[in-house]
């Protein structure tokens, strides 16, 4: 019970204050991934871990499954490519807009870029309150969906804050963004390991930065 009650405050925690900073701020890219996200997410994340007296496995970090970890991912990943042409079409009013746009950073920048997004994220959201949620729920697919809504939630204010997207546009993809958590957790609870997630983000991500 009590890890569940952590898992949900760190969730709630990052709804305000990862809310706060997209309204106030707006650094760069770089700045926000490499420096300032781990600090918001990950540094409450390894302070639980060291409370609840549990290691790096308990939230995913482990060689166990690993081949099947990578295998789950590109095999959903293909989904998620089909969502990002479905949001290049909605943002691009009926039209596909396919020139690649990855912005003013190298393209091997923006890549890894892209995989530290995805380890503070999935580290927190599957590895860690996915996990706690299950582990007391003891049900797949309610933890799935209560954590998948929160993760839709923490993405509200980039949508409007940063994106600036329209209504339609925006709950268009804040309910894709609820797919891709739902398939992030499945994948996660399939190997126990944070590989999976990781990899799907990076696939679910990069679409849509090169269609955007």
């Amino acid at each position: 019970m009590l890890n569940f009650k952590r898992a949900i405050y760190l969730a709630v925690y990052l709804l305000i204050v990862w809310g706060f900073y997209r309204f106030l701020f707006q650094l760069p890219e770089t700045v926000e991934e490499i420096f300032i996200k781990p600090i918001v997410w990950l540094i409450p994340v390894f302070i639980l871990l060291k409370k609840e007296g549990e290691g790096l496995s308990s939230i995913g970090i482990s060689y166990k499954n690993l081949f099947p970890a990578v295998y789950y991912a590109l095999g959903l990943g293909m989904f998620f490519v089909l969502e990002a042409l479905i949001i290049n079409f909605i943002k691009y009013g009926g039209e596909f807009n396919l020139n690649a746009n990855i912005g003013s950073l190298p393209f091997i920048t923006s890549l890894g870029l892209s995989f530290i997004t995805a380890f503070s994220e999935e580290i927190t959201f599957r590895g860690y309150i996915f996990t706690r949620v299950l582990k007391f729920l003891k049900n797949e697919w309610g933890a799935n969906l209560l954590t998948s809504v929160f993760w839709a939630l923490i993405h509200v204010p980039i949508t409007f804050f940063v994106w600036k997207l329209d209504i339609s546009a925006a709950l268009v993809y804040l309910f894709l963004t609820t797919l891709f958590g739902i398939g992030s957790a499945f994948v996660y609870a399939r190997t126990k390991n944070i590989v999976s997630p990781i990899l799907l983000h990076v696939l679910w991500q990069w679409p849509i930065v090169l269609f955007r």
